[in-house]
């Protein structure tokens, strides 16, 4: 029965924290309530895009964290977002915005993974910055991202310090030097670039669809939209223990279904549809067959259940009562209303009006959540919040029906079924690069090679260090300057006959950036006999390198290359004279051809893109990540070189 079982897993959380400004003059005994103000402060004024949003796990959230251990009161928040990683950008956004519209307020973010924003901008971090020494230095204030520097120098700037910094460290020289802490554009606009769009953007990423469900469920969806996300995790990730509650249902019976429009994420919408399921006979939810045109919403419909049932199952029917308190019970319900109807929460809706009781809900549940939240203890769990507007919400199946004539139509999903080509362009969209254009047919005849060679030229010239070579960033860059005297030094030390020096031919990091620099090396100190010296082993490298091309040369592995007189063999406007002078030349003893390198590198390259047959191989990937983009090979013929036809 059960095809595609889903464990539950270590759930990926993202924490932040508001730190207000060092104020002297602020009294201490009062920071406690200046903070709680605070938090209401931010979630009036951000209620309008928090209200409605239908978060994965847990919501954003604040709530008043004393001192401890040198760090000062604050506020702090945390937020399970599972596999919706677009939660984890919309709170980035919504910290950023709150450091903009609160400039007295320091915030700071991390996930699982650590400093994340710095994991976003990796490419674009300077070189001194890495895991060791990124703690406490990244900050959101006046809705900018800052990065606290290290100094350059010991003792070269008395406001730094040359350890990572602490809490009250980071805040004192941010709000002291807010330009000088301001970080790069480019890191910046590598963090932007996931939250631009926002808020508007939250509305793209959700997907509305047709469900067949049972009344109940239809009704608890109107009150609290945002439950369908609990039901399609525990649908997500159920077990054979939460399947024993849906052999025979007891909450949502199938007899009573209704089509209806359902709001999804494209997280959860996606969970719900590539899971692949079939119900209990005893359940009674039987599905149509796939050729049916509603089959989908059906499906939909039947998996949907099964969720919101194993939440249900999971809570007894007369849960403590403490439970059940009243929103309005809170001293703070009243003003955080009053606050909504300022900030024009409910626009021009008639008090007492259909829709006017919905956005009340939805704010009393997002007050329950976000502003009054209770201890764990007292929370309500899902299942219990169901039960709860099933025994307190009437509802009438037939008035319910009635709505189901006028449904408004579902979103296209073929989002969920996307080319190569998309996928592509999605990836190029995240890591922030220039989407490549589609090389034309037109284009394909003239494409012009000479940038593969140009680029793997570019690629074998940067210098690599231990942890790793650098890649290109444009194919079209500068082109790599190469400073002799540096390279001749260098080849001083590590073959140089110097007796303090050592013989590893192994270099620190420091030699690789040295060997990398443009300033002139001074040569004219080095005494002549270790010139000499020098001057003879490479020499005799050379020497020995050119003995082997001669043997290698009538070998295969030799003959495997292409020559330049082999292409020029082939070119029509070889003329007879070169033809001849070329006889005599090698009448007399064998020479050495000299190979063709552009040539021979950009047929391999080719021959292992062709084998590749379109899928991901090392010569794609290779190439794109330098910016080059080949032409498909249309005539799929095996490349071969000259004189191989």
């Amino acid at each position: 029965m059960e095809e595609n079982m889903k464990l539950a897993t270590v759930e990926d959380t993202v924490e932040y924290h508001l730190f207000l400004i060092p104020d002297e003059s602020r009294d201490p005994e009062k920071h406690k309530e200046i903070l709680q103000k605070y938090i209401e402060r931010i979630m009036t004024q951000f209620a309008p895009i928090l209200v409605s949003y239908i978060w994965q796990n847990q919501p954003f959230n604040l709530k008043y964290k004393p001192g401890k251990g040198g760090v000062p009161a604050h506020l702090f928040g945390v937020t399970k977002f599972g596999d919706n990683i677009e939660d984890e950008w919309f709170i980035v956004y919504i910290i950023k915005q709150i450091t903009k519209e609160f400039p007295e307020l320091i915030a700071r973010i991390e996930d699982n993974d650590g400093e994340f924003l710095l994991i976003e901008a990796a490419d674009f971090l300077p070189k001194w910055l890495d895991p060791d020494n990124s703690a406490n230095r990244v900050f959101f204030h006046q809705g900018e991202l800052c990065i606290i520097p290290a100094p350059r120098k010991p003792d070269a700037e008395s406001w730094l310090p040359t350890t990572p910094p602490t809490i009250p460290q980071a805040l004192n020289i941010i709000s002291a030097h807010p330009e000088k802490v301001l970080a790069s554009e480019l890191i910046r606009a590598a963090v932007n670039r996931r939250i631009i769009g926002y808020p508007e953007k939250v509305q793209a990423s959700l997907h509305r669809a047709h469900c067949f469900l049972p009344a109940g469920i239809v009704a608890v969806l109107k009150q609290q939209p945002r439950l369908v996300a609990a039901a399609v995790q525990a649908f997500y990730l159920r077990d054979p223990i939460d399947l024993r509650a849906c052999r025979i249902f007891k909450t949502f019976l199938p007899e009573t279904r209704i089509m209806t429009l359902v709001t999804f994420t494209k997280c959860l919408y996606a969970q719900l549809v590539q899971q692949r399921f079939v119900p209990d006979r005893r359940s009674g939810y039987k599905l149509p067959p796939p050729s049916h045109p509603q089959y989908r919403a059906h499906e939909l419909g039947m998996k949907l259940a099964h969720g919101f049932e194993i939440l249900c199952s999971k809570c007894s029917p007369h849960f403590s009562d403490s439970k059940k308190s009243l929103v309005t019970d809170s001293p703070l319900w009243t003003s955080f209303l009053g606050s909504l109807k300022k900030n024009n929460y409910f626009k021009e809706l008639i008090e007492g009006s259909s829709q006017y009781q919905e956005r009340l809900e939805m704010a009393k549940n997002y007050f329950q959540l976000s502003v009054n939240r209770p201890e764990s203890s007292l929370a309500m769990s899902p299942g219990e919040e169901i039960l709860t507007i099933l025994q307190t919400i009437p509802f009438d199946i037939e008035e319910l029906k009635k709505e189901e004539a006028n449904l408004h139509p579902e979103d296209d999903d073929r989002w969920l079924d996307l080319s190569p080509d998309q996928l592509d362009q999605l990836l190029q969209e995240a890591t922030g690069k220039k989407e490549s254009q589609p090389i034309s047919k037109n284009k394909e005849q003239d494409y012009d090679l000479t940038q593969v060679s140009e680029s793997m030229k570019a690629f074998i010239s940067k210098v690599s260090t231990h942890k790793g070579a650098e890649l290109p960033q444009e194919h079209s860059e500068a082109p790599i300057t190469f400073d002799a005297d540096s390279f001749l030094n260098y080849f001083d030390k590590i073959l140089g006959p110097r007796p303090h020096e050592s013989d590893s031919d192994d270099l620190d990091e420091e030699d690789f950036e040295c060997l990398d620099s443009d300033d002139d090396v001074d040569l004219e100190t080095q005494e002549s006999g270790e010139e000499a010296s020098l001057k003879g082993t490479l020499d005799n490298l050379k020497s020995y390198m050119a003995q082997m091309d001669q043997e290698l040369a009538h070998t295969n592995i030799g003959k495997s290359f292409t020559t330049q007189k082999q292409v020029n063999k082939e070119l029509p406007s070889q003329t007879a004279s070169n033809n001849s002078d070329e006889e005599d030349s090698g009448a007399g003893e064998s020479v050495m051809e000299p190979v063709d390198i552009d040539l021979n590198l950009v047929s391999n390259i080719l021959e292992s893109y062709s084998s590749q047959a379109g899928l991901a191989g090392p010569a794609s990937n290779l190439l794109q990540s330098m910016g080059v983009q080949l032409p498909d090979n249309a005539d799929h013929r095996a490349i071969s070189k000259p004189g191989q036809e």
